[in-house]
């Protein structure tokens, strides 16, 4: 398995700015990929979250499998957390939810400032996550117009921005920001295959034959079944794909385009709706990670 690693420094310097204005919210939306929970989570968001409420979202729902993602919802909620599932491009509604669901959080905050005759000012929440997860376009829905640039590849949004999204929520943007090392090698391929990490640093066919591996194990036969091949091996599947859609160079079947080719359509959703991770018992700890 690909050993990927990818912590430029503009993320050092937004996690730098993130443990700073932290003080000065009132709870935590954690924006994760629904097709892999656990390794969108950053777990030095637990650490700088210093005990804030948090809202788990997860994203990019119509991509994942839905029996795994309501797996997923039940599994956080047993662990302690709320937690929710959007389409943050389809649901017209999902702008309301958010809202709705945090404030909810902060209830019973909201209701003792009333008890002591303070009237609730909006409530301050930090929007973050890894690259690519979706925050601006959900800060966007909440806002109702484009507010942000949301751009569907890592890297967009380099500062932290308040955005008055709404009259009971105010929300500050954050960039999508990874952490310096992934103890598990298996957290970067899946990272690197749903489009989390820069293209530009990675070895592509290593990334897709490790991901022909993962959906081998979770969905068997799919893929050969998609790409009407009969090879299980995942170079031989590469050479399938570039045989079956004609990219040759140099007269060789080119298995570097035919990985490109499949991770583009494996982001796109183009081979079904798949998720990477299963849920599964851990610890309490591990959960709010």
């Amino acid at each position: 398995m690909a050993n990927i690693q990818w912590y430029p420094g503009h993320m050092e310097k937004a996690r730098r700015q993130m443990n700073e204005r932290l003080q000065a919210v009132d709870m935590v939306i954690e924006l994760r990929d629904a097709r892999m929970p656990l390794a969108s989570a950053n777990p030095l968001l637990a650490t700088m979250a210093q005990g804030k409420p948090r809202l788990i979202v997860l994203t990019k729902i119509d991509h994942a499998d839905p029996k795994k993602t309501q797996e997923w919802i039940g599994y956080f909620i047993a662990g302690g957390c709320r937690c929710i599932a959007l389409d943050l491009l389809k649901d017209n509604h999902c702008g309301k939810k958010i809202v709705r669901e945090s404030l909810a959080l902060m209830e019973e905050r909201r209701q003792k400032q009333i008890a002591r005759g303070i009237r609730p000012r909006a409530v301050r929440a930090m929007v973050c996550g890894i690259p690519n997860v979706g925050k601006s376009t959900l800060i966007n829905r909440i806002f109702g117009k484009n507010a942000l640039k949301a751009q569907d590849r890592p890297g967009v949004t380099r500062s932290l921005t308040w955005i008055h999204a709404d009259e009971q929520l105010d929300l500050l943007d954050t960039p999508g920001v990874l952490w310096p090392k992934f103890d598990d090698p298996k957290t970067g391929s899946i990272l690197a295959a749903l489009g989390s990490i820069n293209d530009d640093i990675l070895d592509q066919k290593m990334v897709a034959m490790d991901t022909i591996r993962m959906i081998q194990n979770g969905y068997p036969g799919l893929l050969e079944t998609t790409y009407e091949t009969g090879e299980v091996n995942p170079n031989g599947m590469l050479k399938g794909i570039a045989k079956k859609r004609n990219l040759i160079t140099s007269g060789n079947l080119d298995t570097k385009r035919a990985a490109i080719l499949f991770l583009n359509e494996l982001r796109k959703g183009k081979l079904g709706r798949l998720t990477l991770e299963d849920a599964y018992e851990e610890d309490e700890e591990n959960v709010s990670e």
